[in-house]
C-alpha cells in the first residue's frame, strides 16, 4: 500500500515549478514529508496529491535534510547545505539574486544565512538593511547579523563603505575561509554564497575547502554575459559540484508608468544555455526599478516579503531551486546523527 501510495506521490508534478516529486518525498502513514520548504503553499500542494489519496485525509511535513557535498570536506557546523551563487561576468546583478532567494526560502520556511564572497565589492550590508556589526563574544569568532532573520556575514561590515580592499589573493582566501570558518552558523537550512564574478582564487578555494552541496549560475540574456556564464558553468562542472539550474536577471524591461515590455538586453542567452547543458533554467526576473530602489534602500522585504507580482516570480525561482537541491543525494551519517540527537 505504501510503496504504491509513494509511487502515485512521487509522479505527480508540482503545480507550481512542473518538477516532480520523485527522490523529494517521505511517506510515513497517511503523513506525506517533502524534503524543501513550502509555508503558504500547503493547499496547493494538497490539491496536487489528493488523487493519490482517492479522499483518504493526510497531513503534510516538510523536513529539510542535509544532502552530499564532495568528499573529503569537512562538513560546516550549523549549516545543513550551502548554495553558491555564481556568474562569469560581474554586473548580472547576483547579489540582488542572492538577496532574493533568501528572503524567498525563509518566506516558505526555511532557515537561511548569507555569507558575502565578493571581498572586493561586498554588496550585502546595504542590501540586507543597517543591523549592525558581528559580534565577537571570544574574540575568536563572530555573531553573524541578523538581518531581519537572515543570518550575514560580510567584510562590508568590518570596512567602511568607501574603503577599498587592497589584498594580493593569498589575503583574500584567508578572509574568506576565516568568514566561513569562524562563524558561529546555527541551525541553518540554506547558507547562500554570493561569489564575485569569474574563475579565480576565491573560487578555486570555495571549491576546495568549503563543502558546497550545489550551485547557481546568473546571466543576463546578452551573449556576452552568456559566453562567461558558460565558463562558471564549466568550472563547476570540472571539480564536479551539481549547478541546479539557471537564472536569467533582467530578462526584460518593464515602463513604470504603462508596463510596455522591452527586451532590452536581447533574449534567449538562458535557452540558449539550456540547449548546450544538461540543467534547469530556474525563472526569470525583470529589470524593474522597483528592485533597484528597494534593494539600494535596504529592504528587501518590501519586494519579496509581501504579495506581488515580482515576490511570486522569486517564490517560484526558490521552490524550484530547493526541489531540486532536494533530489540529491543526502548525507545519511549527518541526518542519522540528527535524528539521534532529536529522539534523545
Amino acid at each position: 500500500m505504501n510503496s504504491s501510495l509513494k509511487k502515485c506521490i512521487e509522479s505527480i508534478c508540482d503545480p507550481i515549478t512542473g518538477l516532480s516529486y520523485e527522490s523529494q518525498v517521505e511517506l510515513t502513514d497517511n503523513k506525506v514529508t517533502f524534503r524543501f520548504p513550502f509555508v503558504g503553499l500547503e493547499t496547493q500542494l494538497k490539491q496536487s496529491l489528493s488523487t493519490c489519496f482517492n479522499n483518504t485525509e493526510f497531513s503534510l511535513d516538510s523536513t529539510i535534510k542535509t544532502h552530499k557535498s564532495k568528499k573529503g570536506i569537512k562538513p560546516l557546523k550549523g549549516v545543513k547545505n550551502i548554495i553558491a551563487v555564481a556568474s562569469g561576468k560581474g554586473g548580472v546583478g547576483k547579489s540582488t539574486i542572492t538577496v532574493m532567494l533568501a528572503k524567498s526560502l525563509q518566506k516558505l520556511g526555511a532557515k537561511v544565512a548569507i555569507l558575502d564572497a565578493d571581498i572586493y565589492g561586498p554588496s550585502m550590508p546595504k542590501m540586507l538593511g543597517d543591523y549592525g556589526k558581528p559580534g565577537s563574544p571570544d574574540n575568536k569568532s563572530f555573531t553573524p547579523v541578523d538581518a531581519n532573520g537572515i543570518a550575514s556575514m560580510s567584510l562590508g561590515y568590518m570596512i567602511d563603505e568607501e574603503s577599498p580592499a587592497i589584498w594580493r589573493g593569498s589575503m583574500i582566501t584567508r578572509a574568506l575561509m576565516q568568514m566561513v570558518e569562524e562563524t558561529r552558523w546555527s541551525e541553518v537550512d540554506y547558507l547562500l554564497i554570493d561569489l564575485p564574478p569569474g574563475t579565480g582564487d576565491i573560487q578555486l578555494t570555495m571549491v576546495q575547502k568549503i563543502p558546497v552541496t550545489a550551485t547557481i549560475i546568473v546571466t543576463t540574456p546578452q551573449d556576452i554575459s552568456m559566453i562567461d556564464a558558460q565558463k562558471a558553468f564549466k568550472m563547476f562542472e570540472k571539480v564536479e559540484i551539481p549547478v541546479l539550474g539557471i537564472i536569467e536577471n533582467m530578462s526584460v524591461f518593464q515602463c513604470p508608468n504603462c508596463q510596455h515590455e522591452s527586451h532590452i538586453f536581447g533574449q534567449g542567452a538562458a535557452d540558449k544555455m539550456l540547449k548546450k547543458f544538461d540543467t534547469h533554467l530556474l525563472g526569470h526576473l525583470p529589470l524593474n526599478i522597483k528592485i533597484r530602489q528597494e534593494m539600494d534602500d535596504g529592504k528587501p522585504e518590501n519586494l519579496w516579503g509581501i504579495n506581488t507580482e515580482i515576490a511570486t516570480q522569486g517564490m517560484a525561482i526558490a521552490l524550484k531551486t530547493a526541489q531540486l537541491l532536494a533530489k540529491l543525494p543526502i548525507n545519511i551519517n549527518l541526518n542519522n546523527l540528527e535524528l539521534k540527537l532529536h529522539n534523545i
